[in-house]
């Protein structure tokens, strides 16, 4: 009788403590939609993504905000670090034991990446979706691989219609951008960003840029759009008190060690770091490609293998003759 008694206590508080920490989730959820909700507006009005997604990927990859990777890295949405990343690290066993994943100055540095992330030709399909089908959104993000877990689209809508998150994805994302001061987040630095807002354009082979206004610097630049200076000085590869031309290319990601192009005439007086400029590929790449010192001098009409490494005679690779893609570039 005493054994049956102490078990049905045992139960009982077992019970009771799920109950509890049931509560406590529900309760870390609502915080965290009051927490982020303007963020993820922000990022559906500059990149298309719906904010009801933003938000349930960031509550369901961080636990509420109070996952290990959340609270210690920043990072929101579990993003892995893959080739491109040159930012900070940390390791994880996930899918496999030790996985690197990315490691962030401040949570909105995430959510800036997150989209980011999904402006890769990977997820492409999903922006000819309409920003209210959460439920295309959803399931488009498992079918291109987002996640491994079969189940992530059916959590993803489960969130979503849980606690109305579809209502933020309206075309000024609801109450959030009408009203920042129902936010956590103060009205001026809302104001400031709407004000400061840019036109982000993405190269044919997939790095975001923006076009310089005069007097922009890594500096001005990182105050207008949130992200740290040394992200403007290492994809521009610029020195920290650059002054952009107006109308130059200024790279919001690291540039790729290739181009969308083949083929490049050198223009009179072109260095190779306006070259790569143009086009997205980084100097050390475009000079490796074609025999060339990274500060060399270039020749009028000099032309430039913008996609294949050339042999030491200046020729291009036997497996690059097969490939029929032999485009010119002369803008």
């Amino acid at each position: 009788m005493k054994t049956s008694f102490v078990r049905l206590f045992l139960f009982t508080c077992s019970f009771l403590t799920l109950l509890s920490a049931q509560a406590e989730n529900l309760a870390s959820a609502e915080e965290y939609i009051l927490t982020w909700k303007s963020e993820a507006v922000r990022q559906m009005n500059l990149y298309k993504i719906p904010a009801s997604i933003t938000l349930a990927q960031g509550i369901l990859e961080s636990g509420n905000g109070v996952s290990e990777l959340a609270k210690k890295s920043n990072n929101h949405f579990g993003i892995k670090c893959h080739a491109d990343w040159e930012g900070g690290r940390t390791y994880h066993d996930d899918d496999e034991k030790g996985e690197c994943f990315r490691v962030y100055d401040h949570p909105r540095d995430s959510y800036e990446d997150h989209s980011k992330f999904l402006l890769r030709k990977r997820y492409a399909e999903l922006f000819d979706l309409d920003l209210k089908d959460y439920k295309g959104w959803a399931m488009g993000l498992k079918k291109c691989g987002y996640a491994t877990n079969p189940e992530y689209s059916n959590l993803l809508i489960t969130l979503i219609e849980r606690h109305d998150l579809h209502r933020f994805d309206s075309e000024e994302g609801d109450d959030v951008a009408e009203n920042p001061e129902t936010t956590n987040n103060s009205p001026s630095a809302y104001i400031g960003i709407q004000r400061q807002r840019r036109d982000i354009r993405t190269t044919d082979h997939g790095v975001q840029y923006i076009v310089a206004r005069k007097g922009d610097s890594p500096k001005s630049l990182s105050q207008d759009l949130e992200m740290m200076a040394w992200q403007f000085t290492r994809y521009n590869e610029v020195s920290k008190d650059y002054l952009f031309s107006e109308g130059e290319r200024v790279y919001l990601q690291p540039k790729k060690n290739y181009a969308a192009y083949s083929w490049y005439v050198v223009r009179s007086g072109q260095t190779l770091w306006e070259i790569s400029q143009i086009y997205g590929i980084k100097t050390s790449a475009l000079a490796r490609k074609n025999n060339l010192s990274k500060n060399g001098s270039l020749r009028t009409g000099q032309k430039l293998s913008l996609k294949w490494s050339l042999t030491k005679e200046g020729n291009l690779p036997w497996y690059a003759k097969m490939i029929k893609s032999d485009k010119t570039n002369l803008e």
